[in-house]
Formats: structure tokens, C-alpha cells, sequence
């Protein structure tokens, strides 16, 4: 079955009637690569069981049905290997939220919460949002071109104290795009266990693996005596392209833990609504040949933007190995103190600022758009950053 990635979806709707924070952050002339939203419609099943659910009328309180549950049980044996029961499932709106329960669920006011930067931002909001002690270690960066980002293990072990309680992970990560290894998250595993810390694993872009054959393992799954200590977190709003839709869902195989997550949400937190349920499931049974056009798509965009900053003196990528992000060191790209600003004011394309991930001086970029408008903006970059023939 073919599905278009190449069409152009009109999303600043010239009357402001479609809502984007992607499109309409901006002035319009501004291409916006940025947030972690694709511009491509999603999955024509998702978009037909959303139709026949609309038509029906009422939008009444929903509950989560055993139709998806079951879904999902099946999704994570068929591709993480992984069987999961249906009651270790707690399905939220967000895994931002997720991110926040789970720290007022497993601390207390004053325990240490630990990231590992660069990192998705909320992370680094999430212990001074629930009053607990923000604890920072750092990745180790490429120190040649070709070479990935690196867990720093030293600094991970120098970072962790005796009110260390909760680490905050992610896992394929984002900004980077690296798929960790066992090898390498053996030393974490036995840390974790050693310090008695509690995981919250973010696994959202897990679904996204570029390289052809790679098999995502859950944290949980590949280091099992992490199981009853992790919450884990996944959802559908990355690969299929269903953010504003809101569901997610944290997979808890202890019962006491699941029990102290769902106490933490109550009164808190609304369920998940009843759209977002319907295109959760649909997405999870039939979206399987539509994320795997996406997925070639999304190689020959990497392709496509690795060819240009191969270009660009200064700049630096670590082929992403997941997501469609791409990370860039843009310190030594002569653009001064602030690229994001130079790049948004004088080639029109806003990326993310690496500041807000805990890294000055590096941009994301989201290649998850057509093939157009990632080739206008990508050549409005060149008029910056290209060698001069």
C-alpha cells in the first residue's frame, strides 16, 4: 500500500482555524524544524477509526478498553520480545506528566532526581517542579565526527549522592538519536542497583529505530532485575504523528509501584480522552506498513541532511541512529554566541536551541517533514554555513 510523505500539508491555515504550535510559533516566513511534531498526516487506519468513532456522536467519559491493552501486550512481544500483561498498563495523557508522577510517586520532597544532559527539557524541569534536588551528569561528547555520543560512566557515578533516589532516562535518546547498547548499559544497570535508584525510562522514539533490522529492548526487558524498580513509558504520538491526540502509557510490572503511580495521578490528572484512546489502539493493530514507509522516508531524510552539513565548516553531526532529530554542534560554526537567533533571523529556519537541553551552542533539527520543505530549508541553511566552491 502506498501512503504519501511527499505532499505538503497546510498547516498555517491562512484563518488560524488549525491550531500548531510547530507553525504557528513563528513569523510565516520562518521555517519551523523544530518541536518533535512531523508534518505528515498519519496513518490512514488511525485517521478512518477516528472518522467512525467522530460519527458516533457522543464524547462521553471514556475508560481504556481491553481491545487496546491487549494491542499493546501484542505490539511489545512482536517488537521489543517483550511480553508485558495488560495490568502493568496505566494509560495517561502524556509522558511529560508521566515524567512528574512518577517522581512525586518513588521520592520525597528534598531526594535527588538525576538526568543525564543534553536532554529533552522537561526532564530538567521535572525536580524543581515537585520540589526535589536536581542532580545533572553529562554525556560524553563525539571527540571525532564520525563517532557517536557516549555514556560517561565516571561522571554518571560522581554525579549520584546519598539523596539520589531517581533517574531520569531515555532511552533510544533524544536529542542525540543514540540507540544504547547492552554493553553499555550494563555499567548503568549495575549502578542502578547499587545506589537502590528507581528508573523512569522514557522509550517514546523506540518505535523509530533507522538503521534496517534494529530491535528495540526496553530497559526493563534487556536487564530484568531492573523490572520491579523501572517505570517505563511509551506511546504512540512520535511514530505515528499523534501528539495533540494526548495518550501514553506507563508500563509497571510491580504492583506496588503501579499501585503508588496511579495513587500519585489521582485527582491530578484527567484520563485519557476517548480520542486518543481510539487512535492509540488503531494505530498499535494497523499502523505497522505506514511506519515502515515512514521509516524509509525518514532514512533518505537523514541521507538527505547528512549530505549537507558534510558542507557546512564547523558543524557537527552524530548520525542520529533513531528519531527524526538530528543533533548539531553548532559552537564552531562561526554563527556567534546565540545560532538558534542568527539562524531564525537570517535563513529563516528556526531550530531548537541546545540551551534548553542543557547544551549551549547546539541546535536540533527535526528532518521529519516532506522532502520540499526539508530541501527549502535546509538550502536557506547553506546561504549561512556552506563552502564557498
Amino acid at each position: 500500500m502506498a501512503f504519501d510523505f511527499a505532499t505538503p500539508v497546510e498547516r498555517r491555515h491562512p484563518e488560524g482555524g488549525f491550531s500548531s504550535q510547530k507553525w504557528h510559533r513563528y513569523p510565516s516566513e520562518v521555517l519551523p524544524l523544530w518541536v518533535a511534531d512531523m508534518d505528515f498526516c498519519s496513518p490512514p487506519a488511525v485517521i478512518k477509526a477516528l472518522e467512525e468513532r467522530v460519527a458516533h456522536g457522543v464524547y462521553g467519559y471514556g475508560e481504556v478498553p481491553a481491545t487496546l491493552t491487549q494491542t499493546l501486550c501484542e505490539w511489545s512481544a512482536a517488537h521489543y520480545d517483550w511480553a508485558i500483561d495488560s495490568d502493568w498498563q496505566h494509560w495517561l495523557p502524556g509522558v511529560v506528566p508521566a515524567l512528574h508522577f512518577a517522581t512525586l510517586a518513588l521520592t520525597r520532597p528534598g531526594d535527588g532526581v538525576l538526568t543525564v544532559a543534553p536532554i529533552y527539557p522537561p526532564f530538567l524541569a521535572v525536580a524543581k517542579r515537585t520540589g526535589r534536588l536536581a542532580q545533572q551528569a553529562m554525556l560524553a561528547a563525539p571527540q571525532m565526527s564520525d563517532e557517536p555520543w557516549q555514556l560517561n560512566i565516571e561522571a554518571i557515578k560522581a554525579a549520584i549522592t546519598p539523596q539520589t533516589r531517581l533517574l531520569l532516562w531515555c532511552h533510544p535518546h533524544n536529542p542525540t538519536g543514540r540507540v544504547w547498547r547492552r554493553e553499555e548499559l550494563a555499567p548503568l544497570a549495575e549502578l542502578i542497583e547499587q545506589h537502590d535508584l528507581w528508573v523512569v525510562s522514557d522509550e517514546l522514539h523506540c518505535d523509530l529505530l533507522l538503521d534496517k533490522n534494529a530491535r528495540h529492548r526496553p530497559l526493563a526487558a534487556m536487564f530484568p532485575q531492573l523490572a520491579k524498580r523501572t517505570i517505563t513509558l511509551w506511546a504512540p504520538s512520535k511514530t505515528f504523528n499523534l501528539a495533540g491526540l494526548s495518550s501514553a502509557c506507563a508500563v509497571i510490572p510491580d504492583l506496588k509501584v503501579r499501585q503508588r503511580f496511579a495513587d500519585a495521578c489521582k485527582g491530578l490528572l484527567p484520563d485519557v480522552n476517548v480520542l486518543g484512546l481510539v487512535a492509540a489502539e488503531a494505530a498499535y493493530r494497523d499502523g505497522e506498513p505506514w511506519r515502515q514507509a515512514l521509516l524509509e522516508v525518514l532514512r533518505q531524510h537523514r541521507a538527505t541532511l547528512e549530505a549537507h552539513v558534510a558542507n557546512w565548516p564547523g558543524v557537527y553531526l552524530a548520525s542520529p541512529e533513531a528519531t527524526y532529530l538530528a543533533w548539531l554542534d553548532m559552537r564552531e560554526a562561526g554563527l556567534g554566541d546565540t545560532p538558534y537567533q542568527t539562524l531564525k533571523e537570517q535563513a529563516g529556519v528556526a531550530l531548537s536551541d541546545g540551551t534548553a537541553f542543557g547544551c549551549p551552542g547546539f541546535l536540533r533539527l527535526n528532518f521529519g517533514t516532506t522532502a520540499s520543505q526539508l530541501g527549502n530549508a535546509l538550502a536557506r541553511m547553506d546561504k549561512l554555513l556552506k563552502k564557498e566552491a
